[in-house]
């Protein structure tokens, strides 16, 4: 790889560690076995040791931008060492790395150098080259541009597997605060006009079979999380309203990163606990696959979630007069509710206990976590007084049950040295 190549590289994939929304599961795109590589069900990940992606060749077009928001170690204001691919060289690293099976596919993001459509055009270029000349047929998560126009998002649709394009702030007050040359509404209509379009080509795929799959892994965005005041509360219904009115497959929460020594950037010694982010995704999964509202989990009284427990056993513990519940008789939806059963779980007794009353061994095989979930069901044979508790004891008992456990593993770890 020529020197000049190298050192584009080493700049623009630093550049791109920042963003944090490159999933690439979701795409069922095929290979007719005339081309290169396959999306399958989807792409197994790697993570560097601050828990970043790094499966995909992951880099941004240019690191040269017209913006220049506070967040971003790519503003316009910064002095950082600047450089821009151009086409052929992306296209050229993608199917090298991939041939070298360094990759199995390409997230692309971009600064936005000139304006929008600029910038959009090109990274059009590089799908499409990849696509029609290349025949690629790996995985591509393509970063829309703010502000780019109707047209060129839905070409670039049509080659893309995912889409996303990053909301930054949760609210529209953080925005304006951080980057007052971008705006939510910007946001609004890119997602909406790929959810629109991706409606009308399954309408229509349903009457012409022959018709292009359109961003057949979805669309996600990402908040950054800590540069400003907003409650968890307000994180969490910003990210159920996009879902709901977007069909987003995934929102993701990115803890700030002190990067910048912008004056309008809160001070910040060292980074936010990465706590709060898992405490956030547990809670967007709790929404989205366990079948919670928002409102349940994080309202007036509570605005910011549990850090001590998991949003799952912070509500129940909230809630303590609904449990416990009998594991041979509840609805599935409850039984979901329980901390420390998860849905594979949940499923498993259901489909158990048409054959017998379960028993707490037969619990325990089915793979649940009994340390949490012992406090908020009854088997057949629960012995009464097990859940007479109250809630703060039954949380002080998990806790010292988890610190236990977590002693016991660190001490089997050190014992193998």
């Amino acid at each position: 790889m020529e020197e000049r190549i190298q050192e584009k590289l080493k700049i623009l994939a630093d550049a791109a560690k920042y963003d944090v929304s490159c999933t690439s599961s979701g795409s069922n795109r095929k290979n007719d076995g005339k081309g290169i590589g396959d999306t399958g069900s989807g792409i197994c990940h790697t993570y560097t040791e601050d828990g970043r992606c790094v499966s995909l060749l992951k880099i941004l077009l240019t690191n040269y931008c017209i913006y220049d928001c506070a967040f971003c170690v790519s503003r316009s204001s910064n002095d950082i060492k600047r450089a821009a691919f151009t086409v052929e060289e992306v296209v050229s690293l993608t199917m090298n790395f991939y041939r070298r099976n360094y990759i199995e596919g390409l997230f692309l993001s971009s600064g936005i150098f000139r304006d929008a459509d600029y910038t959009m055009e090109r990274m059009l270029r590089i799908v499409k080259k990849l696509r029609l000349e290349e025949n690629f047929h790996g995985y591509i998560h393509l970063k829309t541009i703010p502000g780019a126009s109707e047209d060129m998002v839905t070409e670039a649709g049509l080659y893309a597997d995912r889409m996303s394009i990053n909301l930054e702030m949760p609210t529209e007050v953080g925005l304006k605060l951080l980057a007052p040359d971008k705006s939510h509404t910007e946001v609004k209509r890119e997602l909406g006009v790929i959810r629109a379009k991706t409606v009308q080509f399954d309408d229509e795929r349903k009457l012409i079979k022959s018709t292009p799959r359109f961003v057949p892994a979805g669309q996600s965005t990402q908040m950054v999380i800590g540069a400003t005041a907003e409650t968890d509360r307000d994180i969490m219904q910003t990210a159920d309203q996009y879902y709901k009115a977007f069909s987003l497959k995934r929102v993701y929460y990115s803890g700030y990163i002190p990067i910048s020594t912008d004056n309008r950037m809160p001070i910040i010694g060292t980074p936010p606990p990465l706590i709060r982010e898992n405490r956030l995704y547990q809670t967007d999964w709790l929404i989205r696959l366990y079948g919670f509202d928002v409102q349940e989990i994080l309202n007036e009284t509570h605005q910011h979630l549990d850090l001590d427990v998991d949003p799952k056993l912070s509500w129940a513990l909230r809630n303590f007069h609904l449990f416990p519940i009998d594991i041979n008789t509840a609805e599935y939806r409850l039984i979901l509710r329980v901390p420390g059963i998860g849905i594979r779980s949940a499923q498993k007794i259901v489909a158990a206990r048409r054959f017998g009353k379960l028993r707490i061994d037969q619990v325990k095989k089915i793979g649940i976590s009994y340390n949490k979930a012992q406090y908020f069901i009854r088997c057949v044979d629960t012995p009464f007084q097990l859940n007479e508790r109250d809630e703060q004891t039954v949380k002080q008992l998990i806790l010292r049950t988890s610190q236990s456990k977590y002693l016991k593993n660190q001490f089997q770890q050190l014992s193998l040295f």
